[in-house]
């Protein structure tokens, strides 16, 4: 009787620890302690299978109760297993004896009655449905060699995602550049840091991750890498010390765009862990010298968050508040939010669709009726209506989002410009932004590559390419 793989063992620990505690799959990968006891080669094979397993759950469940008699009857902890199973038979590379070997040794752990169930499911998901989601496979990637069309049910198939989202993202960008969604949404994401340049040198950094055994990479952008081995990040300090900035390529680069001159003032809305607070000063810094940044977030949580990191090199020149930034057109504000501001930043809550990759929850935790009229695209409208009276005359308004859903892009920005507020802004190029144009030429390339005839910056997710991300970028009329 053949044994299960620790990998896989870990993997069921972590998914059923997720489904228990209502958790975040990568925050727990992170910080699971039976992760530190593998080599770096099952880690990978453990992650895979957990943030895969997540970000398919909705299909894996209609494929599993297709072929259990009664799957109301399963116990959660074998559920877990047979998802696993059915995640590695479905969109891995795994031979298919060895994937339904180990699946049934899983399911064997945890409920040595099952074993034989297990069993004849895998062996069934073998036969019928692995061969359904490899046929997708291969006709998503012709899309994308070959242009064409390709059915919602495919591109469905093909990345685990709810039929209705790959319709959605479809109908927002085409087959071709969906397709380019379908193949990317379950590889692993590339991994790009920052430099903290309030605490530390790019050389200093780009060293501390070669001691660290990351395998950094420069990039198009300075004090900026790809690291080859991000896995090794995890237990280097670098993250908690703030000597570096886990930060996707696409939004390093929405930050250049919203980039303050130096000595000037920021309004930033929707700060969040103050990732791109550290970014935006960073590209100031390039320029000449720090910002002044008041940034707001409604969750009381996050502002602490935030304050904390950004009490690593810029505590002199950023301000965290608790405030609903739909209430930035007031009368009664605080003194801090009371005042006009060279640049407004914005980057409003999202479906975070761009980001699917890294956050395996969202494709089955999003709901269509999330991305309709009363949705988020009302609460970004919202937003961006107050936060615009913060804007300064001639200054510059940045409309940012890390969704690829077209309701929540320039859709709402086309709503704001129809309004008697939003005809006092012009459109410009954001390859035109004082953080785009002072940087180095290769960058300011890499920036035009994902800019749209309006002007826009829109990047797609796409194998070892940047998550998606829109920005727009206004100059408010004097």
């Amino acid at each position: 009787m053949a044994s299960c793989a620790p990998a896989r063992k870990v993997a069921l620990t972590v998914v059923s620890r997720a489904r228990r505690r209502d958790a975040y799959a990568r925050e727990l990968l992170r910080v699971a302690p039976e992760m530190t006891r593998l080599s770096l080669k099952s880690r990978g094979l453990a992650s895979r299978l957990v943030l895969g397993t997540c970000a398919c759950v909705g299909q894996l469940d209609d494929v599993l109760d297709r072929y259990v008699a009664k799957p109301k009857g399963l116990q959660p902890r074998v559920r877990d297993a047979l998802r696993l199973a059915c995640f590695e038979l479905l969109h891995l590379d795994t031979a298919t004896q060895v994937a339904v070997s180990q699946g049934v040794e899983l399911v064997r752990d945890v409920a040595p009655r099952a074993a034989g169930l297990a069993n004849a499911v895998l062996r069934r998901v073998a036969a019928e449905e692995r061969p359904r989601v490899r046929a997708a496979k291969d006709a998503v990637e012709a899309c994308v060699a070959n242009g064409g069309v390709i059915s919602d049910e495919l591109l469905a198939a093909a990345s685990g995602m709810p039929e209705w989202l790959a319709a959605t993202i479809k109908a927002s960008w085409g087959d071709v550049r969906a397709a380019q969604v379908a193949l990317s949404q379950l590889e692993p994401a590339p991994v790009w840091v920052a430099t903290n340049t309030g605490v530390t040198t790019p050389e200093a950094a780009f060293a501390k991750l070669q001691e660290a055994q990351t395998a950094p990479v420069p990039i198009a952008l300075p004090g900026s890498f790809l690291l080859e081995k991000p896995a090794a990040l995890n237990g280097s300090g670098l993250i908690g010390s703030v000597n570096v900035v886990v930060s996707d390529l696409g939004s390093q680069m929405v930050s250049r765009i919203g980039a303050p001159q130096p000595g000037s003032s920021l309004l930033e809305v929707g700060q969040g862990r103050a990732t791109k607070t550290l970014l935006l000063e960073n590209a100031a810094a390039s320029l000449g010298g720090a910002a002044s940044i008041v940034a707001v977030d409604v969750s009381e949580s996050k502002v602490r968050l935030a304050t904390e990191r950004v009490s690593h090199g810029w505590e002199a020149s950023v301000l965290s508040l608790a405030y609903d930034a739909t209430k930035l057109a007031d009368s009664a504000l605080p003194p801090e939010l009371d005042r006009i501001f060279d640049t407004v930043f914005c980057d409003v809550p999202c479906s975070g669709t761009g980001t699917m990759r890294r956050h395996p929850e969202i494709p089955w935790t999003v709901k269509q009726e999330n991305l309709g009229p009363t949705g988020l695209p009302q609460l970004q409208w919202s937003i961006l209506c107050a936060a615009a009276h913060r804007v300064k005359a001639g200054g510059t308004l940045v409309y940012a989002t890390c969704s690829i859903c077209t309701q929540e892009d320039q859709a709402v920005l086309d709503a704001f410009l129809n309004t008697p507020l939003g005809s006092q802004f012009a459109v410009a190029n954001v390859c035109d932004a004082p953080g785009v144009a002072g940087a180095p030429e290769p960058f300011q390339e890499l920036v035009a590559s994902h800019t749209t005839p309006e002007g826009y910056f829109c990047s797609m997710p796409a194998l070892l390419g940047p998550d998606g991300h829109f920005a727009a970028r206004l100059i408010r009329r004097s």
